[in-house]
């Protein structure tokens, strides 16, 4: 039991960051219907700025806080120079673009930073608790408790504002929006920006647990992207539950298979879904009138 405690505690851990990128794939995919493959580099971008703020003096929160600007204007500039120019092209051409934002990403900011590994000091200290003979980090506990946060604070933006109304209006019938006087491009962009520090306070969360790097943003992307497949694309409710089972699924793989097969989860997830439910978890099969 004890083992089996710890792995579910660090399944959910993780878990709860997966969900947190694949919330930023369903924003974006709703509101354009863009699969952003850069959503990855944003969560890097979250705990690299944070931690060379700190080390260059900056108290910790105010680092954090510069890493959420910098994270929101990039995502803003992604859509605005890359994504807004592209308008009608294909679905294929635009998760090009997106690669080719996330390869861009990468690549400055090993050029801006270095391409170490870095991490951060604990939030809350770092004794761990003893929970049924398992070890559980007070850092996992705010990590739960922060996406927990971010999934609240976006639930109510989404239904109890009218910014928020304004983006599902977009999403369900774009042009419709437009016709009720909805500027459907800045909802747009506003997506990327919320998916961006979505993305950069999920990085602010897990640096203090896994190490962050130039790089550590693929992975992330990949999982995420697996996350709200399984869930269902578009569905917020299922992103969170597919980050989830992901997390989950991941932590037990690793402890009762091998840890070498642990990234694999994600692709076998993938491939399931393809498989036998397209439609993800909660999500709903198209019908096209032809």
């Amino acid at each position: 039991m004890p083992e089996f405690l710890q792995f579910a505690f660090s399944g959910l851990t993780v878990g709860a960051i997966y969900a947190l990128v694949a919330l930023g794939f369903t924003l974006i995919y709703n509101a354009s219907g863009v699969i952003n493959f850069a959503q990855g580099e944003f969560v890097m971008l979250g705990g690299m700025v944070t931690v060379f703020a700190h080390a260059a003096g900056l108290p910790l929160p105010l680092a954090a806080l510069t890493a959420l600007v910098t994270a929101v204007v990039i995502g803003l500039a992604l859509y605005r120079f890359a994504i807004e120019p592209a308008r009608g092209a294909s679905a294929v051409s635009l998760i090009i673009i997106t690669i080719g934002a996330s390869i861009l990403l990468r690549g400055a900011t090993s050029i801006v930073f270095d391409k170490n590994f870095h991490s951060l000091p604990p939030y809350a200290g770092s004794a761990p608790w003893i929970v049924g003979g398992a070890a559980l980090l007070p850092q996992s506990l705010i990590v739960l408790g922060g996406a927990a946060a971010i999934v609240v604070a976006l639930w109510y933006f989404l239904t109890r504002t009218l910014t928020g109304k304004a983006l599902l209006a977009t999403a369900a019938n774009r042009l419709a929006a437009r016709l009720v006087g909805i500027n459907t491009n800045a909802v747009v962009g506003l997506s990327f920006a919320v998916s961006a520090a979505i993305g950069a306070l999920g990085g602010i969360l897990m640096t203090p647990i896994t190490f962050t790097s130039y790089d550590s943003g693929t992975l992330l992307a990949l999982k995420g992207f697996a996350a709200a497949m399984l869930g269902g694309m578009g569905n917020p409710l299922g992103a969170v539950v597919g980050g989830l089972v992901v997390g989950l699924l991941e932590a037990f793989s690793a402890g009762y298979i091998s840890s070498s097969y642990k990234d694999a989860v994600a692709f076998l997830v993938i491939l399931g879904v393809l498989f036998l439910m397209p439609q993800g978890l909660f999500g709903r099969g198209g019908v096209e009138r032809v």
